[in-house]
C-alpha cells in the first residue's frame, strides 16, 4: 500500500488535452489524458480525477500537487507551478536519460529542448505564435484531405513522393490543399508532402537550440508515425519514442513534486 506522504501527482494541462500522472518513488502509479475542451481547470480536475479513479485513490492521499501547460495557472488545487520546458524536459530525461535533444510537438506548440548528462535544460527554442508544425495543423490538413487525423500517417505512407507544399502558414496551407485537390494531385502525396513541411518546421527549431544526439520525440503528435519518420530523414537521427510520449510534461511535473516532498 503506498502511503500519502509518498505520492506525487503532475498536472499539464495543454490547449488540447490535459494529462495526469501519479508517482511514487520512481514508479508511475497512473495516469489519465482527456481533452481540454473550453475550460482548462474543469480539465484538469478531469485528468487527476481519471488518474486516481484508475489508481484506487482519493484526492486526499496526494501530498504534493505541480502543474505545468499554458494552462497552469487555471488549477488552483496545485500546490506549485513550474514551465512547462522544465518540466517536459525532467520528463523525458526520465523515460530516456540518454536523451540530449527533446522534441515535443503538442495541439498548439513545438519546442526544441537540449539537455546536458544530469537532465537540464541547456537551451531551448519554442514556437507558441503559429499553429504550422504542431497538431493543430495536421488536424486542420486532415479535414481537408477528408481523412481521420489518426488515419493521416498511413495515408502518407502509400506515398513514394511528398507533394511540396510551400504555405507555412496554417490557413494558407488549408487554401493549398484544396486547390492541389482540384488539381487532380493524389491525396497520398499531398498527405507526405504535410509531413515533410511539418518536419521542417520543427527541425529549424532543432537546429536552433544545437542537435545533439540521443534524440526523444514528446507530445501527442509522436504518436504520428508518418512525422517522426520524415524528421529522422530531415535530421539524420534516429529518433526515440517513449510508449506513452503525450504524459512527459506531467511526468515531469510529478518528478518536481516528488522532489520537493524530498527537500521538504
Amino acid at each position: 500500500m503506498v502511503s500519502r506522504q509518498q505520492v506525487a501527482a503532475g498536472i499539464d494541462v495543454g490547449s488540447l488535452s490535459a494529462e495526469a500522472v501519479l508517482l511514487a518513488g520512481d514508479g508511475v502509479i497512473a495516469y489519465a489524458i482527456v481533452p481540454t475542451g473550453a475550460d482548462s481547470k474543469r480539465a484538469a480536475e478531469k485528468a487527476l480525477h481519471a488518474a486516481l479513479q484508475s489508481a484506487g485513490m482519493q484526492f486526499d492521499d496526494l501530498a504534493m500537487i505541480v502543474a505545468t501547460g499554458y494552462g497552469r495557472i487555471s488549477v488552483p488545487f496545485a500546490h506549485k507551478r513550474i514551465t512547462e520546458i522544465t518540466c517536459h524536459g525532467r520528463g523525458a530525461f526520465f523515460l530516456h536519460p540518454a536523451a540530449r535533444t527533446v522534441i515535443d510537438v503538442g495541439g498548439q506548440d513545438s519546442k526544441a529542448i537540449r539537455l546536458d548528462d544530469k537532465g537540464r535544460v541547456l537551451d531551448f527554442a519554442m514556437n507558441d505564435k503559429c499553429a504550422a508544425g504542431t497538431g493543430r495543423f495536421l488536424e486542420v490538413m486532415a479535414a481537408a484531405l477528408e481523412v481521420e487525423l489518426d488515419q493521416l500517417a498511413a495515408l502518407s505512407a502509400k506515398a513514394s513522393r511528398g507533394t511540396p507544399i510551400s504555405s507555412t502558414c496554417t490557413v494558407f496551407a488549408e487554401s493549398e490543399v484544396v486547390s492541389l485537390l482540384a488539381a487532380g494531385e493524389p491525396r497520398e502525396e499531398i498527405a507526405r508532402g504535410l509531413h515533410e513541411s511539418v518536419a521542417a518546421r520543427i527541425s529549424s527549431l532543432v537546429y536552433r537550440v544545437g542537435l545533439e544526439e540521443e534524440v526523444i520525440m514528446t507530445g501527442g503528435v509522436a504518436k504520428n508515425g508518418a512525422v517522426v519518420k520524415a524528421l529522422e530523414e530531415k535530421l539524420q537521427v534516429k529518433i526515440t519514442v517513449p510508449p506513452e510520449p503525450q504524459i512527459a510534461g506531467a511526468l515531469g511535473a510529478a518528478l518536481l513534486a516528488r522532489d520537493e516532498l524530498a527537500n521538504a
